[in-house]
């Protein structure tokens, strides 16, 4: 399954969201640049102190790819939601990754090779602008994402097995941490904090929104720094 949700959007809706979006000067070049400056992790544990008495010690590698295609009103983030039969997270919506395997050499393949498993995304169809901050889960992971272009025509195909959708988020939505909302929990017994976004029918929310709105965090502190030397 696959839906362009921008497509879902009315033209109002669109026009203001790009105009309002506009400032930022949000294109792959602009993206690849800001990329180069990030480097502050984080982790589960930012809001969440309190739990890390049940933290996994030993993190585990692993590499998701945040993929960006450029679509006739401006650029969209393509995500996933996860099978509801999977062990771990499932229905979550997530970006296409997983754990590294000796065959990969580096992280960055790790996340090339799960996003051709996952949405059939060719290797040779990406450019990788860059990395974001790695982020730390309480399950005993340590992600890298990396920002990643597709250069032409993409049709998702997704594994049946662990997709159950392929969607495109249009990235000024995604990059203004306005939209995001703090959101608490209960986790065995223990209150969970963390970020969510809604969007149409789906919902953003954990380590892919923690990614995502850090992500937006840190444009937006470039572009106000940016603001203030010209």
């Amino acid at each position: 399954m696959f839906l362009s949700l921008t497509t879902l959007l009315t033209p109002f809706i669109r026009i203001n969201l790009l105009a309002e979006f506009a400032t930022m000067q949000l294109t792959f070049d602009y993206i690849q640049t800001s990329l180069k400056t990030y480097t502050e992790a984080s982790s589960d544990f930012d809001f969440n102190e309190h739990l890390r008495q049940f933290e996994t010690k030993a993190k585990r590698p692993a590499g998701v790819l945040i993929p960006l295609i450029h679509r006739p009103h401006g650029i969209n983030v393509i995500l996933t939601k996860r099978a509801q039969h999977l062990k771990y997270h499932a229905g979550q919506v997530s970006f296409p990754g997983g754990k590294f395997e000796q065959k990969d050499k580096n992280l960055s393949r790790t996340a090339l090779r799960e996003a051709k498993e996952e949405i059939g995304l060719d290797p040779s169809n990406v450019v990788i602008l860059g990395s974001c901050a790695k982020y730390e889960t309480g399950t005993g992971f340590r992600i890298t994402p990396y920002v990643g272009r597709i250069l032409q025509h993409f049709s998702p195909i997704p594994q049946a097995e662990e997709v159950e959708a392929v969607f495109e988020v249009p990235i000024e939505l995604l990059l203004q941490t306005k939209n995001y909302r703090i959101l608490k929990t209960k986790r065995n017994n223990f209150d969970y904090t963390y970020y969510g976004l809604e969007y149409l029918t789906y919902n953003i929310w954990g380590v892919t929104a923690k990614i995502l709105y850090r992500l937006a965090n840190h444009l937006e502190t470039r572009d106000n720094s940016t603001d203030l030397e010209k």
